[in-house]
């Protein structure tokens, strides 16, 4: 139980932990805002304004830095594993999310035009993020990384 403990207490843990929090719950207002209804499920949901992933890595990664060195080895591992996640949530999982859009535009312009039904698609379409929101993860990361630190340290 005291590992557990010592998990959950972690002040990196929290501080990634914040960071996806407080980017999921913007995310969920801004979605709510832009489309006039208040989807929960967005709160657990990949893609949006801002990325949560990038937001995550970004803090963890500073606060490592402020708090154990930015000249460690585990300062350089955290940062190396940030650029990663940042360049796949704007690389591959953004093109994934726009061949999801396609194959449900195929799928339904199929079912339009045959007497043939297609069995309903039910892909994610919210997986990537523009650089912009990938951007605005970073920011709010950084933000997230030194609000932590002052009250964790």
């Amino acid at each position: 139980m005291s590992r557990l403990y010592d998990l959950v207490t972690n002040p990196f843990v929290l501080t990634g932990i914040s960071a996806w929090f407080f980017a999921q719950i913007i995310k969920t207002i801004l979605h709510a805002v832009i489309n006039q209804k208040l989807e929960i499920g967005r709160m657990f949901g990949d893609g949006g304004m801002p990325s949560a992933h990038s937001a995550t890595v970004t803090s963890v990664a500073l606060q490592i830095g402020l708090v154990c060195g930015f000249e460690t080895e585990i300062f350089a591992l955290s940062f190396l594993l940030a650029i990663i996640v940042c360049h796949d949530a704007t690389g591959v999982r953004r093109e994934t999310e726009k061949q999801a859009f396609i194959i449900k535009e195929l799928v339904n312009a199929f079912s339009e035009l045959s007497e043939d039904k297609l069995p309903e698609v039910k892909l994610k379409q919210f997986v990537g993020h523009t650089p912009v929101q990938v951007l605005a993860g970073i920011m709010l990361g950084i933000i997230d990384a030194f609000v932590m630190w002052l009250l964790l340290f």
